[in-house]
């Protein structure tokens, strides 16, 4: 059986201030996104992107990606607590952020740059859901460091299962590392490949919305259960798989929408 290293959160520091394993992951995840945006401008230049509009998209996802992460972990997630600490919610540098109320915050600054720019919402999200995956396995990783999110009770006979000594002595799964190499690596080879090639207006969008809620609904029965607004109501699924369902639904009717509807509609 492995234990978890235990990592300082603190990556470094410069007289007082601390830079933390987690902020760097958010960091590592813009500077990502910009390698990535920018090498699919130029493989796909009919898309008509260029290094201007991909920095100033980040600009208003940056924002909108904190805001909406955090404002989802209160609201979704440990309302009760943060409704009693409201001091609390503004310490982001502690973890606690919600890709549930992330993507919602990316969905709604790029439904801004959309009406500010001229260009077709679905357009934008069909060029940024490729470069999102990476962000994700960064941020699952920072969580690693951080020793939360850990996983559900597993037999200590599997040779990675993670004993995380300050909560008790059982063999857990290192869901961190699961949702990494899921959400994260895998959902971003497929997608990139997927979105390699010209697709039908909306298609990515669907095919990203699809792999995250499945990969993410999978993850959840190996990761100890959060806290959650569903999960407070005796439900058996997690507040994070109920959260899913409406992005896999969505994301069906997107493809159906790109290959069935908009053919049969020429």
């Amino acid at each position: 059986m492995l234990t978890h290293p235990q990592f300082d959160p603190v990556a470094f520091s410069i007289g007082p201030l601390s830079v933390r394993w987690y902020g760097l992951a958010y960091v590592f995840a813009f500077i990502f996104f910009i390698i990535l945006a920018r090498l699919r401008a130029r493989r796909r230049p009919e898309m008509g992107w260029n290094t201007q509009s991909i920095d100033d998209m980040l600009f208003y996802g940056i924002f909108a990606i904190i805001i909406g992460a955090r404002l989802g972990e209160v609201l979704f997630f440990q309302p009760a607590y943060y409704f009693a600490h409201p001091a609390e919610i503004f310490a982001i540098w502690n973890g606690g952020l919600s890709f549930h109320g992330g993507f919602l915050g990316v969905l709604v600054a790029m439904w801004i740059y959309a009406r500010r720019h001229g260009r077709s919402f679905w357009e934008i999200t069909d060029f940024i859901a490729p470069t999102i995956p990476i962000g994700l396995a960064f941020g699952r990783v920072g969580n690693f460091i951080n020793g939360e999110l850990w996983g559900r009770p597993m037999s200590e006979a599997l040779p990675w299962a993670m004993h995380y000594p300050w909560v008790d002595g059982l063999p857990r799964h290192p869901s961190q590392i699961y949702q990494a190499a899921g959400e994260g690596l895998l959902l971003f080879v497929l997608l990139w490949w997927f979105a390699s090639r010209p697709r039908p207006l909306r298609a990515v969008s669907g095919f990203f919305l699809i792999g995250y809620g499945v990969l993410r609904f999978a993850a959840e029965f190996f990761r100890n259960p959060d806290p959650g607004i569903f999960s407070e109501l005796g439900l058996e699924w997690t507040t994070a798989q109920w959260l899913c369902l409406p992005m896999i639904a969505v994301g069906v009717y997107l493809m159906i929408h790109a290959y069935v509807i908009r053919r049969s509609n020429r």
